[in-house]
């Protein structure tokens, strides 16, 4: 009970869906069905604002662990207590680096203890996509674990990256079905990501279809 296995998932669960409760916002989640028992997967998200967050450790239903810029690791208390809580920082420093980040999603990823990734790296302008990096497909390569796309629906239209307050507004997470490896190396990564964006955009309203170039994206 004292494990990150369980204060790196369930507090944040609650305080998302009490987030939820009091905001008045109403959550459906369509395709839970398609994530089975003790597996292990890499889930990847759109990014479209702050409220992804509550949506997804509200209502995915997965103990998971968030994959993030080893900068968030500098924040006061943030980075502290996202470390204890077993979260994967990525570093890009080098290949050893890499290689380290690897090694620890090995050791955790383990008897349905998944990842949660937003490939694009930073919140959308418009709600509508930027563009994958391969990071997480790497990662999903690298240790032969199924891809499981996620759609976010809603979280702009409650509180975008440039707006100051909360609207009230209806979400969907739209939970795909896995995408298996199909080899391993460079063709595989390549084709999961372009099968993931696809299923992912497909799936969002006709306004936020398409992609749009996010100026922060690095």
């Amino acid at each position: 009970m004292g494990s990150s296995h369980f204060w790196g998932y369930y507090p944040g669960k609650i305080w998302s869906r009490l987030v939820c409760f009091f905001l008045l916002i109403r959550v459906k989640v369509i395709g839970q069905e398609n994530i089975k028992g003790k597996t292990s997967y890499v889930f990847v998200a759109n990014h479209q604002g702050a409220f992804d967050i509550f949506l997804v450790y509200g209502y995915l239903g997965r103990n998971f662990k968030w994959m993030m810029k080893k900068g968030i690791r500098k924040i006061l208390f943030v980075g502290k207590a996202c470390e204890e809580a077993g979260h994967i920082f990525v570093d890009r420093s080098g290949p050893r680096k890499v290689l380290e980040t690897i090694q620890k999603a090995r050791a955790i990823l383990t008897e349905g203890t998944s990842v949660v990734v937003f490939p694009e790296g930073a919140r959308s302008f418009t709600g509508h996509m930027g563009y994958f990096k391969k990071g997480a497909f790497q990662l999903a390569d690298d240790l032969q674990m199924p891809v499981v796309p996620l759609t976010i629906d809603g979280s702009f239209d409650i509180l975008s990256r440039t707006d100051k307050w909360i609207h009230r507004h209806n979400m969907t997470l739209t939970i795909h079905q896995p995408i298996p490896p199909k080899g391993k190396g460079a063709d595989n990564i390549k084709k999961t990501l372009e099968e993931s964006y696809v299923i992912i955009g497909n799936s969002l309203p006709l306004q936020y279809k398409g992609m749009v170039d996010n100026p922060d994206q690095d």
